[in-house]
């Protein structure tokens, strides 16, 4: 088994002439999780677009699979990889299972019906995400954390090797984000999926990633280890932060935000 699902390169992003990332190397280990780290507007978020396509890349290369990313047809990327942006949008009055359903398009001709195996991901990706209850809810009824469950759903629903997901516990409250975080977690364990995010809390890195990839400035700043790499110094370095580790009664170390430099 290959140590890297995805390889960044050299990477340079440029968006309407101003380049967002650049001279970008890092790598996303197969079957692990990796939480991409920094300050806002460091490239993060453009960096994962580029990776699944969305960006156009300007210079440098990144592999999936060891293959060039733009070497794949869509529908094979799309059974490859799957990818969660900020906020995604669906028709009003879609339910869940209409939205898990969409997962299935890649696997589909333009014209083609549900197959049997269809409906069984979409029972399969219903049931890991615990929606059975709910798929015929609308979702704009549901609440935040259960939304985000369906997006996720969809996204298992393409029964992919790497899952994406760009800052998906934003505008969560702190028991949805832990929600969505151990979810992504036990489908890590349980599925041996690769999974790769944009993450603002630091605490959330440690506890839950088993890789780190930290960017300034649109660049790589380090990377590794959450625990050895997230350190003091480190949001001294990137985020101008004075911070101090507190360590629980269990042991479970914290990170505790105390000033500005």
């Amino acid at each position: 088994m290959m140590d890297n699902m995805i390889e960044v390169k050299d990477l340079q992003v440029t968006l309407s002439g101003k380049t967002i990332v650049q001279h970008m190397n890092a790598v996303i280990p197969n079957g692990k999780i990796t939480a991409i780290i920094g300050p806002n507007g460091c490239g993060k978020s453009t960096t994962l677009k580029a990776i699944c396509r969305i960006n156009p890349i300007s210079a440098g290369q990144i592999t999936l699979l060891n293959r060039n990313v733009w070497d794949f047809g869509y529908k094979e990327f799309a059974q490859k990889l799957a990818i969660l942006t900020q906020s995604p949008q669906a028709p009003a009055d879609m339910t869940i299972r209409d939205l898990v359903a969409m997962g299935r398009f890649p696997y589909r001709s333009f014209f083609g019906k549900a197959t049997k195996e269809d409906q069984e991901c979409i029972e399969w990706a219903l049931e890991e995400t615990s929606l059975v209850p709910y798929q015929h809810r609308i979702l704009q009824t549901l609440s935040g954390g259960e939304r985000q469950r369906a997006w996720i759903a969809m996204a298992l629903a393409q029964k992919p090797q790497v899952l994406l997901l760009d800052e998906p516990t934003t505008y969560l409250d702190i028991c949805h984000q832990l929600e969505v975080m151990k979810l992504l977690d036990r489908l890590n364990r349980e599925l041996h999926l690769t999974v790769a995010l944009v993450l603002h809390d630091l605490n959330q890195a440690v506890q839950f990633a088993h890789h780190v990839v930290v960017m300034k400035k649109g660049t790589l700043v380090t990377s590794g280890n959450p625990a050895d790499v997230i350190t003091v110094d480190l949001l001294k370095e990137v985020f101008r932060v004075k911070a101090e580790d507190v360590f629980t009664s269990e042991g479970v170390r914290t990170l505790v935000a105390l000033d500005l430099y």
